[in-house]
């Protein structure tokens, strides 16, 4: 299930994508338009830009803003950054890899062929999505 820290970082980069301008966005403007309290998406804001996908501009007429285009940021990378690991299981992740404590042999293990399946494929949605695809109206 996603998070709700997830899905609300996603639509603050949606909306910062869809402002268009050069101009930084405001942290208020993005939680009133998106319905996200403002705490929260500050919180969310602040570990994208650490992450790099964001920049920041302090001051009266600061926000945050894009690092790059839309269509340069990837939703792995992004789903990373806020979620954690793509995978549903460690023993099938490729960045935080662990073995299941309750599994003997996990090449005759049934979850484990399915969930490289999942994987597999929540990868190839990811990899194939960019902030430009989420951004078309």
């Amino acid at each position: 299930m996603l998070s709700k820290k997830t899905k609300y970082g996603l639509k603050a980069l949606t909306f910062i994508a869809r402002s268009g301008e050069d101009v930084p966005v405001q942290v208020s403007v993005i939680a009133k338009s998106e319905q996200i309290p403002q705490k929260f998406l500050e919180s969310i804001l602040l570990t994208l830009r650490k992450a790099g996908i964001l920049g920041s501009k302090k001051g009266k007429h600061g926000g945050y803003y894009l690092r790059s285009e839309p269509s340069e940021i990837k939703m792995t990378d992004v789903m990373r950054v806020l979620e954690g690991p793509i995978a549903m299981v460690p023993c099938v992740s490729l960045n935080y890899y662990e073995k299941c404590d309750d599994c003997p042999d996990e090449h005759k293990c049934s979850v484990h062929r399915l969930m490289i399946e999942v994987r597999d494929s929540t990868l190839k949605v990811f990899r194939n999505t960019t902030l430009a695809d989420l951004s078309k109206v």
